[in-house]
Formats: structure tokens, C-alpha cells, sequence
């Protein structure tokens, strides 16, 4: 007879978007509209927070990733809101099984200062995926002035995702 195992699997994945910025705002980051002279260009809506935070999901489930899944060659996609799309591929990750433990996510960009629109961000994010804000991390990071972050040419995001699965061995 073969005895049973009980355990969980944990996954890591790793997200990374850039976006170029041009003239005119609002900045949308996190599924928030924040008040600035600039905006990103893209062919969705542009949230790179949102789209680094759907490929750490995928990449963490081994899915497919953001690009394969909403591509920007389709129509369909055209000023697509990101936050429909993280919903999307959440729901391929759930499906497969996985849950997420936490996100830690870092946006750097010159300005605006992130810091008063971090909390709504966690929550806006908190709530596209259904879980409780304490499992989301966002951090703001400046370039110093220097490179294309610095320079205000680029907005950029990246974010680790730890997702479990339940798991069953007979």
C-alpha cells in the first residue's frame, strides 16, 4: 500500500515591463489614473505595473506569456484595459491550480513621486486579483537623473510573485 504526502508546491516568477512616455497625463500605474504631465505609450492602456505583475503570474504558473496571451498585433487589444488582462491571466493561473502567497512589485520613474498613490495602487491591485492588499508590495524608485528612467523618456516595473499550490502525492 502506498502511503500518502501532503504538500504544497511554491512557483517564483519574475515580471518586467517598459513603456516610452510622451507628453500629456494622467500616468496610469497600478489600475490608477495619477495626475501628470506625461503618459505611457502602448498599445493597451499602457500600465506597465499591471503588465509586469501578469507575466510574474505566468511565468510563475509556466504559462504563456503577456505577449502571447494579448498580443499587440490584435485589435482586440487596442487600448485594452490592463487590468482585464491580469484578470484573464489570473484566472489561467487559479485554474492551474495556483494561488498567490505575495507580490512585490518596484515602478521606477522619475516622476510623479509614487509615494502618495502606493496604497491605492495595492488596493486597486488587491482587488483586480481578489486578495487581500497585505499580499501586495509596491515600492517607487527614481533614476537619479540618470539614464532613461532619469531622464523621463521611460516608466518602468518589475515584480516577484510567489504563488502555492496544494499538491497530492499517492
Amino acid at each position: 500500500m502506498k502511503r500518502g504526502k501532503l504538500g504544497t508546491t511554491l512557483r517564483v516568477g519574475l515580471g518586467d515591463d517598459t513603456h516610452r512616455l510622451a507628453a500629456g497625463g494622467p500616468l496610469r500605474l497600478g489600475g490608477v489614473d495619477i495626475p501628470h504631465d506625461q503618459h505611457a505609450v502602448g498599445h493597451s492602456d499602457a500600465d506597465v505595473l499591471l503588465h509586469a505583475i501578469t507575466d510574474a503570474l505566468l511565468g510563475a504558473a509556466g504559462l504563456a506569456d503577456i505577449g502571447e496571451l494579448f498580443p499587440n498585433t490584435d485589435d482586440e487589444n487596442r487600448d485594452r484595459d490592463s487590468a482585464e488582462m491580469l484578470q484573464l491571466a489570473f484566472a489561467e493561473v487559479a485554474a492551474a491550480g495556483f494561488q498567490i502567497v505575495n507580490l512585490d512589485c518596484v515602478v521606477a520613474a522619475e516622476q510623479p513621486r509614487l509615494s502618495p498613490h502606493k496604497r491605492a495602487m495595492r488596493s486597486r491591485i488587491a482587488e483586480v486579483l481578489s486578495i487581500d492588499a497585505g499580499r501586495v508590495n509596491v515600492k517607487g524608485k527614481t533614476g537619479e537623473g540618470v539614464g532613461p528612467v532619469g531622464q523621463r523618456q521611460i516608466v518602468r516595473a518589475q515584480c516577484v510573485v510567489l504563488l502555492e499550490k496544494s499538491c497530492c502525492e499517492e
